[in-house]
């Protein structure tokens, strides 16, 4: 009987979900605080779970195209309830730290593996072509749930501050059966299995001998890093205007909300405009964002936010199908993984600094030293990225006695 892989994007939905409604991320901040940290422990916590996506990002990546991304992310929803299980019951920088690692290691073996399982499973149903449009939803959905999680979590936190916790890994756990119902879809696969010296050869390839490609890993990652370093300082720059705890609760899902709207529309906005003018309008945005966060303490910079989150909408789907439309199957989940560590580790040099530099100056010289570095980078690699052919580009990574032809 022909296993019907259609049902994989309703399942990658359930998985997106339970990665996004994060109950506890409005109120995180004031729990460290509760538990005697601060911005810079906010940040060494974050940076420790980049650090930890980081060390295995690329091999649960490869572990994805070679033993199937249907078993990593089985391994990463395990990790993800396993790691809130625990957070729920810890306490002081250590305990989080753990846990933190645990989160980390986890998301790495679902990073990747998401987006690749999707692409295939499109491909496999020959539309391949509504990759975008799909990825779009996808990110909306995630945005929609984090947008619903922010006054549940802030409710919850009305209890105590450790509840939302409790709740998260309930949420979390939900995953596991989603992934386990997973089906593989068709796909090239690499022939030499557990060849770790290959892992060498994709990043090679996807950073040195593939230019397009290159070129859109690394813009990606610079913008990639920006949401991901804005998403941390949002939180610290509320408490600098002295934002209420209760409007906390309609702020984030406000911002999120606006991000899943537009993601669902980015497909529409990338057309509309074309490649390089999209590549520089985000990066210009991006920047800009930063920058004028920097220059207001009022509680209407807020604004500021609601345009950074709608151009981080775009963003997301359309640099990921930049990234897929250049990358051979059999080293989807690889190559993505590079992005993602790419932006981790730029995250764990950048994000500690930052809490640091926050801790001593204050938010607004903080954002401003962000801005400059995000724009500057930004625009210089999207220029790089416009000198590079559009649409599919991709290079063959093996030649036919190297990976196997489409199984199931």
């Amino acid at each position: 009987m022909r296993r019907d892989v259609k049902s994989n994007i309703f399942k990658l939905y359930v998985i997106k979900v339970s990665k996004w409604l994060m109950l506890t991320v409005p109120i995180v901040f004031l729990f460290y605080r509760e538990n005697g940290l601060g911005t810079r422990d906010l940040f060494l916590l974050k940076a420790a779970y980049s650090f930890a996506v980081v060390l295995m990002e690329i091999p649960s990546g490869y572990f994805g195209d070679i033993w199937g991304r249907k078993v990593s992310l089985v391994i990463g929803s395990i990790m993800g309830a396993v790691g809130f299980g625990l957070y729920s019951v810890s306490a002081g920088f250590w305990g989080f730290l753990a846990c933190e690692m645990i989160l980390g290691v986890g998301q790495s073996f679902i990073s990747g593996s998401d987006s690749a399982l999707l692409y295939d499973t499109l491909e496999e149903q020959g539309l391949g072509s509504s990759y975008l449009r799909e990825e779009g939803r996808l990110v909306s959905i995630g945005n929609y749930a984090e947008a619903i999680a922010a006054p549940i979590g802030v409710g919850l936190a009305a209890l105590s501050l450790r509840t939302p916790f409790y709740f998260q890994a309930v949420v979390a756990f939900s995953a596991v059966p989603a992934s386990l119902l997973l089906y593989e879809p068709q796909r090239r696969r690499i022939i030499n299995k557990g060849n770790f010296a290959q892992i060498f050869q994709i990043i090679r390839y996807a950073l040195t001998q593939n230019t397009g490609l290159k070129w859109r890993i690394i813009y990606s990652s610079v913008i990639g890093t920006a949401t991901l370093t804005m998403a941390w300082l949002i939180q610290p720059y509320f408490v600098h205007l002295s934002v209420p705890l209760a409007l906390y609760g309609l702020f984030l899902p406000a911002l999120n909300l606006t991000t899943g709207i537009v993601s669902s529309h980015a497909w529409k906005v990338e057309a509309w405009l074309g490649r390089d003018r999209t590549v520089l309008l985000i990066a210009f945005f991006i920047g800009s964002g930063y920058l004028c966060l920097s220059g207001f303490t009022t509680l209407w910079a807020v604004g500021f936010l609601y345009l950074f989150y709608m151009v981080r909408g775009v963003a997301t789907p359309v640099l990921r199908n930049y990234i897929n439309e250049s990358t051979p199957s059999e080293i989807r989940a690889t190559v993505l993984s590079i992005r993602s560590l790419i932006i981790r580790l730029s995250f764990v040099i950048i994000g500690p600094f930052l809490g640091w530099f926050a801790d001593g100056t204050g938010m607004p010289a903080t954002l401003l030293a962000g801005g400059m570095v995000f724009l500057v980078g930004g625009l210089w690699t999207g220029l790089q990225l416009r000198k590079e052919p559009e649409g599919n580009a991709i290079e063959p990574f093996l030649s036919d006695e190297g990976a196997l032809p489409p199984t199931r």
